[in-house]
């Protein structure tokens, strides 16, 4: 495979070059406010890095629409969703750090049956986000209701952008970067609240750790 052949994924983009996507490309910043704002949170270090890394490989396919930046895009999406998934289960639930971890296989085979019946990894994980909401309460629920709403939005306007090109040449795949990083702030602010404000690292049954080191 060439992984360095032209991508042109995207109504925006016409043809190679730098700035063939100026909205979706400018539109990554959300995800380095989300990033920082993350990391300037108590115990926000990890999800501070993995949504950053999410900037870097969204705005690296935007500016350069190759293969190679394509993978490093949907790679460091799936790094995220993986490690929320190992986190999820002992924050919210108390499941010990070894089965926390099978979090992970439990998400990609339920994302493998998602992809078979014609959905994908984002369907899995608005599903995914929908069923914390219904299992959570309170202000946990509520949360998780919110982020759930925004993402449903988020991929309703990924889905239209192809659809839009003859209105709207610019395409809506921008607003898809918007709404994504208040996505993303949304889940990690979610678990971060959660976990205690002291003591966290001295715990015997920690989680997969949110904090650096």
């Amino acid at each position: 495979m060439n992984w360095t052949a032209y991508v042109d994924g995207y109504c925006e983009r016409l043809a190679p070059g730098l700035w063939g996507e100026p909205l979706n490309s400018l539109s990554n910043l959300a995800f380095l406010i989300a990033a920082i704002a993350v990391w300037r949170q108590p115990k926000g270090r990890v999800f501070g890095v993995l949504i950053g890394l999410v900037f870097l490989g969204s705005t690296a396919f935007h500016l350069l629409a190759t293969r190679w930046s394509a993978a490093a895009d949907t790679g460091f999406i799936l790094v995220f969703v993986l490690y929320y998934a190992a986190v999820f289960p002992h924050v919210f639930f108390g499941v010990g750090r070894r089965l926390a971890w099978l979090g992970i296989p439990v998400f990609l085979a339920f994302t493998a049956v998602v992809a078979s019946l014609g959905g994908g990894l984002y369907l899995s994980a608005l599903i995914g986000l929908v069923i914390f909401a219904l299992i959570l309460r309170g202000a946990d629920r509520r949360r998780f209701a919110v982020a759930a709403g925004v993402f449903g939005l988020s991929l309703s306007f990924r889905t239209a952008d192809h659809t839009v090109c003859g209105s709207f040449p610019a395409g809506t795949h921008f607003l898809w970067h918007l709404l994504n990083g208040l996505v993303l702030y949304l889940a990690a602010t979610a678990v971060m609240l959660k976990l205690p404000k002291e003591g966290a690292a001295s715990r015997q049954d920690a989680a997969p750790s949110t904090e650096n080191g």
